[in-house]
């Protein structure tokens, strides 16, 4: 695995681990933005890995954007840049075929966290965190997909509520909203997301991608097309060694052991 400066990849069997260090608040600076497209995009390719975890060191998920490289940007073409291109990186994360895991720790997770966090494909929080978009307080607004993907997953009330607020809401809330998929206890969140990807790095990666595929792009269609699309990567999946080697394990009543293929 690569060196970053502000970022730590670790592999446990199937499993990767992007630990975001930069601190007292892990913020996204541009070192920081640099080091997590480069980290995701090299676990990414390994073969070896079928699942990634995104974490927080210390007492932070993270904070949200570095407010010194908010301060420093002049004019349109320079904030429209730093924007799309961390759109694009939330973008990849969401697209990955891999499943993407936010294990959400510490006290925040806000701004930029927070839309780092829902673009992963799962989010596990722990009891003390909370989440917010706060960026109105500041005269600016969500940049990197916080207005598109959070009405996405708690309805466009309570996100409009939310982004034209600021206020933050704690971890118990975000579940009940459907921003995050479980909370537990303080100090459980990456041994909690471990189990979890543990038992996705056991799937095919052909399935989990044509899944994440299928819910990603059929949200943004009409129901039948979706349906269409759902149907063609059920067909395509019909091809690959994992469905014949699944098919088979069900029968002779034993665990699959898929070959991505």
């Amino acid at each position: 695995m690569g060196e970053y400066q502000n970022m730590k990849v670790t592999i446990e069997g199937r499993t990767a681990i992007l630990t975001i260090d930069h601190p007292p608040a892990n913020s996204f600076d541009a070192q920081t933005v640099q080091d997590l497209e480069a980290a995701f995009a090299e676990v990414s390719a390994d073969k070896n890995v079928k699942v990634i975890i995104i974490t927080g060191a210390g007492q932070f998920f993270s904070a949200g954007a570095d407010i010194n490289t908010i301060a420093a940007v002049k004019g349109y073409e320079e904030a429209k840049e730093v924007l799309l291109k961390g759109q694009a990186i939330f973008n990849k994360i969401e697209a990955s075929p891999k499943p993407v895991i936010a294990a959400i720790n510490g006290r925040f997770a806000l701004g930029g966290g927070n839309e780092l966090a829902m673009a992963c494909h799962i989010r596990l929080a722990e009891d003390s965190v909370s989440f917010g978009q706060p960026e109105c307080v500041l005269g600016i607004m969500p940049g990197w997909g916080g207005t598109q993907r959070l009405p996405r997953l708690i309805g466009k009330g309570k996100a409009l509520e939310l982004l034209l607020t600021g206020d933050r809401i704690r971890a118990q809330e975000a579940f009940r909203l459907g921003l995050v998929n479980k909370v537990v206890p303080v100090g459980t969140v990456v041994s909690e997301a471990k189990r979890l990807a543990k038992k996705l790095s056991m799937q095919s990666l052909m399935v989990t991608g044509a899944i994440i595929d299928a819910v990603n792009d059929g949200l943004d269609m009409k129901l039948a097309d979706g349906l269409l699309y759902e149907a063609d990567l059920f067909a395509k999946l019909c091809e690959t060694e994992d469905m014949r080697e699944g098919i088979s394990a069900f029968m002779e009543k034993r665990h699959p052991q898929f070959k991505d293929r």
